[in-house]
């Protein structure tokens, strides 16, 4: 049976510096953070991109975008594809077996009235933005020794696109992988720091301490449910 992790991507305020932002419907912008590393082939800047709900980007304008996730149809993607050099994400995330769900959450600022929407915590909090239905997981060692063609399949993801590759994992999306089109809060409606029910009884982690940076890990029976949490939640 299909099992899930969820991990944190997307603006923050180290970078570039601010979170993107949440209505209190749902609605949200994805905000990448920016690329810190040389590239081999041209990625866009902030300012090249197109963001919802009018997120201000000038003081970060000129810089290169580092768009990872990208989720097809959403600021000139085309795929869905996710790499991470880091080998605590690594993995969890290579060990993602086909059809299972990789979930990924983002901090963001609330804009507008928090008594609209109870649920949501009332300055900035952690909510899932986007699923990917794994089509593959592979570690960066087994990308290496792939023929041209198979790496073809992630070569729209940006740790390929950088000089040097440096991605431990690299996971692709397949069918019913998507962009959510309202934010789904982990966060309890108290305070962004304080973890909600789907963390707390859904997910192996404690909810203790800055859970909002960890990897969360769902078995069989929990991710079924936590997927129809999310469903439910989408208009």
């Amino acid at each position: 049976m299909a099992r899930a992790v969820a991990i944190n991507v997307g603006a923050n305020t180290t970078l570039p510096g601010f979170r993107g932002p949440v209505r209190p419907d749902g609605r949200f912008a994805y905000v990448p953070i920016p690329e810190r590393e040389p590239t081999a082939d041209a990625v866009p800047t902030y300012a090249d991109l197109s963001f919802p709900l009018d997120v201000d980007v000038s003081e970060v304008a000129d810089r290169r975008v580092h768009l990872d996730p990208e989720f097809a149809g959403v600021h000139g993607s085309t795929d869905y594809t996710y790499g991470d050099e880091h080998g605590v994400k690594a993995g969890p995330l290579s060990a993602l077996d086909p059809s299972d769900s990789l979930f990924f959450y983002a901090t963001l600022s609330l804009r507008g009235d928090p008594a609209e929407n109870p649920q949501f915590p009332p300055e900035w909090g952690a909510y899932l933005i986007g699923e990917f239905r794994v089509e593959r997981a592979i570690t960066g060692e087994a990308y290496r020794s792939l023929d041209a063609a198979e790496r073809g399949r992630f070569a729209s993801n940006a740790h390929v696109k950088r000089e040097a590759f440096d991605a431990r994992v690299l996971v692709a999306g397949g069918e019913r992988s998507r962009r959510l089109d309202r934010a789904v809060p982990l966060s309890a409606p108290s305070s962004g720091a304080t973890a909600g029910s789907l963390v707390t009884d859904l997910s192996e982690d404690s909810g203790k301490g800055p859970w909002w940076r960890r990897v969360l890990r769902f078995d069989a029976d929990a991710t079924a449910r936590l997927r129809d949490v999310v469903d439910d939640e989408q208009p």
